[in-house]
Order: C-alpha cells, then structure tokens, then sequence
C-alpha cells in the first residue's frame, strides 16, 4: 500500500470517549492511525505520511452522542495544525456501523506539508465497513485501510463501540473480517453447483436526472465548470441471492458538492444526504493540451445487499475530452463503463478543467454522439431525395417511351 510503501509506523493506541451532557460516555474508540496523501509543491508533487499523535483529542462542541431530533452519533478527532478525523454511525435494529469517515486536512500547516502550493483546508471522506452488532464492541487487530479520494486512512488495533449501554466498553466483541482465520484450498469444502441468478432490476427512474451546475475553485480561481444531469447504474446481490440493478438519479438538491484544484488534477466530489459518495476526477495531457474525465470513483450502502458497503472506482478513463481552454458539450446520453457493476449515465453534459476565464465556459467543442445523430436526418433526407429523383428520371423515360412508333397528325 502507499502507507507501506512511504514506511510509515503505527503509533500507540489512543482513547477517545463522546459524553452526553450528563457525562455518559456514548462512543467509546481505541485505536492508532495513520495518513498518507501527495501534495502539489513548486517542484511537483510530493508524497507525505504522518500518525495521529498521542496530543490528538475529542473534539467536544462538534462530537455527539446524537438523538431522537439531533444529528446521528459522531466522534471527531483533532490534532496538529488544523487536522480533523471524523466518525459518524448511524444503527438498525441489530447493527450499528461507522456510516460515514471523514478526514480534514489544512495545507497551510507547513510542518506536516512543506513548501505545498495550496494553502487551503481539504476535506475528503467515505463510507467504510466498520459494523458491529449491538452491544457489542467492534474489534480489529489487523490493518484497516479507508481510502479517501487521494488520501490513505489506515486504522490499527482498533476497538470501536457506539450506543453504548453500561458506560463502557461491552464484554461482547464483533471481530472484522480480516482478524477471521483463513481456511487452506485443502479445508474448503467443495461448492455445490447452483445457476447464476438472473438479473431482476429495480424500477428505473421515469424521468431523466436534473441537470446542475457545478463549481470548483482553488487559489488562482475557477479549475472546473460544469453542468450536468448523473445517473448511476450500479449491480449488487442481494440477502435473498438475487442479483439486482439499482438506477438511481443524483438530485442536486439533496447532494452537496465540493472539490480540489492542482496543476494536474481537479476533483469533484459529490456527497448526498444519505451518505452516498461520488468522485470525479479530471486529468490532463500536457503534450496534447487535452483535458479528460480521468477517474470515477463511488461509495454506496444498500441494506438490502449482502454486503451493504459498496465500492467502485476506475482511474484509467478517457471521457469528456476536449482543448484545454476549450468545453465539451454533448446533448446526447453518454454511458462510461467504470466497473463491471457500475456506470455512469452523464445527460446534457457541458464541461471544461482547468483553465476557465471569467467563469465562462469556452469554446466548445461537441462530442461525436451529437455529430452521429445530426447525420442521420441528413442521410434520411438524402436518400428521400434521391428516390424523389428516380422516380421523377423513371416517369420521364417511361413517358417518353409511351410515344414510339406514333405520328402527330
């Protein structure tokens, strides 16, 4: 992993405990972490990690022990100069997890990130797969990585418990996955043949997605500009064994979005209310003076799916292209294959990266789809007119012929 590969070492545990206002522990954490990202610098880009210090505290006016009327249960996590790591959980009736991980990084803090180009504060997140039954505590020795747009949060020896009951940490524990043994190929009993589901999509969206506009600055200004309608199309088993296809419409009014500016990268990230996360990430060809939909990546949780998380993410893309300084545009539906079990549908697309003057979209430059679909009436019209010929050449001849061997009197 990248965390590995920079040679980072895990720090000692650390305690952390969100009290109500009656001093009753709610959440209780023990774990250590660290993070790993690349910045942008004036002589590229540099890679960096770092450890959550033994200084790091509870964030008490922005943590919660949540509420029938408050905001879900969260615990938030401060340390060095500006730095914020962020738990939300959310619960059923048997289970509880961590919905939502977010981390807040400020880039104006020079020890962890010297000589950075950008002096603003980021903020990334993703839903994970930390569950728990309730009342019971979630463990994990082994190393858990979350991965965040460009940031690694790898978590370990982690004990986790919200909703807590007896103000401390249960007797009960729900293992992760990676702590369970392994079986040999030689002890896995043999898999009885079964035939492959077939497909049972869920009701598709009657109307086509809203279309939004979007916006993403950074310190010289306005790096993407974009207006569009997204829908996704994503694959998922379900409890019952049957595979399903989830479309869903991205509402603007229900999403919040936010993004990051670089030299080589612009991210746009899209966050609904429900905890759902999309990236989209547009790089650029230096030596072609192109811009391009490079990357997608998506978070989901369905809790009907045998496995609730769910994640895709695809970083050699090639959409959306076009001069930098120049937009695309393209009225036509455009359907960009991320993963086997997720596309993305991209409606009424108009969008250009990078370098936008004046907020104004440039000159644009339309897709071929758009291109296809004028030259079909051109050739339908065509080929009517060419018939119209024919028949017309065909009536003459035949007239023309109808007067052989007749004299006018």
């Amino acid at each position: 992993s990248f965390l590995e590969s920079t040679g980072v070492v895990h720090g000692a545990s650390a305690e952390f405990v969100v009290r109500d206002s009656n001093g009753t522990a709610c959440i209780m954490a023990n774990f250590s972490a660290a993070f790993g990202t690349s910045y942008e610098t004036g002589h590229g880009f540099q890679n960096v990690s770092f450890e959550l210090p033994p200084s790091a505290e509870v964030l008490k006016n922005n943590s919660s022990c949540g509420g029938v009327n408050a905001s879900s249960p969260s615990l938030v996590i401060a340390f060095g100069g500006g730095h914020s790591l962020a738990l939300t959980f959310t619960r059923n009736a048997t289970r509880y997890r961590v919905q939502l991980m977010r981390f807040i990084y400020n880039m104006s803090d020079t020890s962890t990130f010297p000589n950075a180009s950008s002096k603003e504060v980021k903020t990334v997140s993703s839903v994970t797969d930390i569950k728990a039954d309730i009342d019971t505590k979630y463990r994990c020795v082994s190393t858990t990585e979350v991965h965040m747009s460009n940031v690694t949060v790898s978590l370990r020896d982690v004990t986790i418990q919200a909703y807590l009951s007896n103000n401390n940490f249960s007797k009960g524990e729900s293992r992760c996955q990676q702590d369970q043994p392994q079986p040999s190929p030689a002890t896995l009993p043999p898999a009885p043949p079964s035939p492959s589901p077939s497909p049972s999509p869920s009701p598709v969206p009657t109307e086509s997605p809203f279309v939004s506009k979007y916006n993403v600055s950074g310190d010289n200004g306005t790096c993407l500009l974009a207006s569009m309608g997204l829908q996704l199309n994503i694959t998922y088993t379900r409890r019952d064994n049957k595979t399903v296809t989830s479309v869903l419409n991205i509402n603007p009014n229900e999403t919040t979005a936010s993004g990051n500016c670089s030299a080589f990268l612009v991210t746009l990230e899209l966050q609904s209310k429900r905890g759902m996360v999309l990236v989209l990430r547009f790089g650029m060809n230096a030596s072609s003076s192109r811009f391009f939909l490079q990357g997608i990546q998506l978070n989901a949780t369905f809790p009907d799916a045998k496995e609730p998380t769910f994640g895709a993410t695809n970083t050699s893309l090639r959409a959306l292209q076009a001069t930098i300084g120049h937009s695309y545009r393209c009225n036509t539906e455009e359907h960009i294959r991320v993963t086997q079990a997720f596309s993305l549908n991209v409606f009424s697309v108009w969008v250009q990266a990078f370098k936008v003057e004046g907020d104004r979209f440039g000159s644009v430059e339309e897709c071929l789809l758009d291109g296809n679909n004028m030259l079909i009436p051109i050739a339908v019209g065509g080929a009517l007119a060419g018939l119209v010929l024919i028949v017309l050449i065909a009536y003459l001849i035949g007239r023309k012929r109808s007067h052989a061997g007749y004299q006018t009197i």
